[in-house]
């Protein structure tokens, strides 16, 4: 068979396959020529999901007459002045977008420099390049993508529905405006929940305005900062709090010296950090930047440049792990503010829908005509006929009430504790409001932390039993058990073969020791079972340790003394990670008095 060569208009359309795949594909190369040429105001415009019309339009250098004619040429780039490919310091450096698009579509471009006193607009249509002609034009450039894959009829096919182009479209546009803060973008078009985000300082603060924007006006009270630096390589950012997650890994945001990118390497890491803190089904919310020189990094590996490959990849992975993993210590307590306003809405639903007891809700309003104020502050009101001791129910205990809080407490993030409810659930009251705390998550996270602590600084304290405990078993977790008695033994949990289906309990955590052993063992062989050899060694242990926690964490159901209930909310105060339990739920909520009168129409 004869070797010919390609037409160069094939050779386009095959090159577009790659770096053109969809509409959003066509935005995300345009919108990153726009940010290369400097622009501060980038204007998308769609149709039917990008397929009729993708019009950008931004405010950037512009182009001379005798750049417009070129860059639409394959391989003409000015990202690469010296044609060093380990110093990519552009978005955009291959010179295939142009072309390509206009390969498949419709494309025409007006531009003009700022110093120059008209522009220049050019016309490509199916490869065939038209002649560059005068044109009015702001200075920028302006670029219209008609009728895309109007040529090659066979990938409109592929493509999904209008309403899920668009989207794709949005989404795009988002990560690049969330690495992008100090541009200003603006969407608009069918199926898109049209947005415009001014341009923010290039300050830390600006940058959480535009993730306040991007992610949910609630994420900046529930971000955390994240700056280190290490070997030459920074990583910065916001990290939400583990209980401020998601069903979706849409809410994961990273770029790579301001290149948006989805790669599985840093993926992995921020799984990896959240491990501990988020349930295994939800993900985190975040945004980080890793800043480094542009030769430890290859951005050329991907035709989509969505993946990178660095040259050290173990340092990257644990920066990113060990940072995240200090500010969520740093975190202390905290747990998302939204766990309060949760809190409200279910009271709210209760008024006003299905009531208590799945009975019609009955609210008794306060009555406008009599002569008694209802917005008098309770110290000020008549003392009521019947005592609350007639009304409470036997699972509410209140003995807390038998003294007055002291007044330093109140002024402490949870505040002083006030009543104990359901034996399961610590009512505390604070200067402004109110926190309600799940004594056993909390109890479980504290010493799931402390072991960890334990374990980290100079090994579990371990405790000899009186009289070892005989754990009978399924002979193929005893033997996994035996198989992991070097590892346990580390953990303060010793143990030994006792025959066929059996384990001889020798020593025990101490923390731990007067918790039910035979129900510990059998959820230690479980949580081995569950990660095997697929997770690294510090998780399977973390996962054992949290198993062990939760055993001889205080259970619902346990009456708690007052100074007991008061001593838990100075330790969860002092402790890392204490606002979620080990399975990722929060361990308390906050009611602000001004939304608990809200609620009541006092406000």
């Amino acid at each position: 068979m004869t070797v010919r060569r390609l037409d160069p208009v094939l050779v386009d359309r095959i090159a577009a396959g790659e770096v053109i795949e969809r509409p959003a594909a066509a935005v995300k190369e345009l919108v990153e020529n726009a940010i290369d040429a400097g622009a501060r105001t980038i204007a998308v415009t769609i149709a039917a999901g990008g397929c009729e019309l993708i019009r950008v339009v931004d405010d950037g250098s512009g182009m001379s007459p005798g750049d417009l004619a070129l860059c639409v040429e394959r391989h003409a780039t000015s990202k690469l002045p010296d044609g060093d490919l380990f110093a990519i310091r552009s978005l955009g450096f291959r010179g295939e977008a142009l072309p390509s698009i206009g390969s498949v579509a419709r494309l025409s471009i007006t531009t003009r420099q700022r110093d120059a006193a008209q522009g220049s607009a050019l016309v490509v249509e199916a490869g065939a390049k038209g002649a560059v002609r005068p044109a009015a034009a702001a200075p920028g450039t302006r670029i219209e993508v008609s009728d895309l894959f109007i040529f090659t009829p066979a990938r409109l096919k592929f493509l999904k529905s209008d309403r899920a182009e668009a989207q794709a479209v949005s989404d795009m546009l988002r990560r690049l405006a969330i690495a992008h803060h100090e541009v200003r973008f603006s969407l608009e078009g069918e199926h898109v929940s049209a947005f415009d985000w001014p341009a923010e300082p290039f300050s830390e603060d600006g940058r959480l305005r535009r993730l306040g924007r991007a992610l949910g006006r609630d994420f900046p009270e529930n971000a955390l900062p994240v700056e280190t630096e290490r070997e030459g390589v920074r990583l910065s950012g916001f990290a939400g709090l583990p209980t401020f997650h998601r069903g979706t890994s849409a809410g994961i945001h990273m770029a790579v010296n301001g290149r948006p990118v989805r790669d599985k390497l840093l993926l992995s890491a921020v799984r990896g950090a959240y491990a501990d803190v988020v349930p295994s089904d939800r993900h985190p919310v975040l945004y980080l930047d890793v800043l480094c020189d542009p030769a430890v990094v290859d951005v050329n590996v991907h035709p989509a440049k969505s993946e990178v490959r660095f040259r050290d990849p173990a340092l990257v992975r644990g920066l990113v792990v060990s940072s995240l993993k200090a500010a969520l210590a740093g975190a202390g307590h905290r747990a998302t503010t939204t766990g309060g306003a949760r809190t409200l809405d279910a009271f709210r639903a209760v008024f006003s829908g299905g009531g208590l007891g799945g009975g019609p809700a009955t609210i008794q309003r306060p009555n406008f005509g009599s002569t008694a104020d209802w917005r008098v502050p309770e110290a000020h009101a008549q003392p009521m006929q019947a005592g609350f001791s007639d009304l409470a129910m036997p699972s509410a205990d209140a003995r807390a009430h038998l003294a007055e809080p002291p007044q330093d407490a109140l002024d402490r993030p949870l505040g002083a504790a006030r009543a104990q409810v359901h034996g399961t659930y610590i009512v505390a009251q604070t200067r402004d409001g109110m926190v309600i705390v799940d004594q056993h998550a909390a109890h479980e996270r504290l010493v799931y932390e402390r072991l960890k602590a334990e374990r980290a600084k100079a090994g579990i304290a371990r405790q000899p039993l009186l009289l070892p405990e005989v754990v009978e078993l399924d002979p193929v977790d005893a033997d996994r058990l035996n198989a992991a008695a070097a590892d346990l033994a580390s953990l303060g949990l010793v143990i030994e073969s006792f025959g066929p289906g059996a384990v001889l309990v020798r020593e025990a955590p101490s923390a731990i020791a007067g918790g039910n052993l035979q129900g510990i063992v059998r959820d230690v062989a479980d949580a081995l079972a569950e990660h095997g050899d697929a997770g690294s060694l510090e998780r399977r242990l973390d996962h054992v340790l949290a198993t062990m926690a939760c055993h001889n964490s205080v259970r619902a159901g346990r009456r708690l003394r007052p100074e007991e209930m008061d001593a838990l909310l100075r330790e969860m105060e002092a402790t890392p990670n204490s606002g979620q339990c080990n399975h990722g739920r929060p361990t308390y909520v906050e009611l602000k008095l001004s939304d608990i009168e809200k609620l009541f129409g006092r406000r």
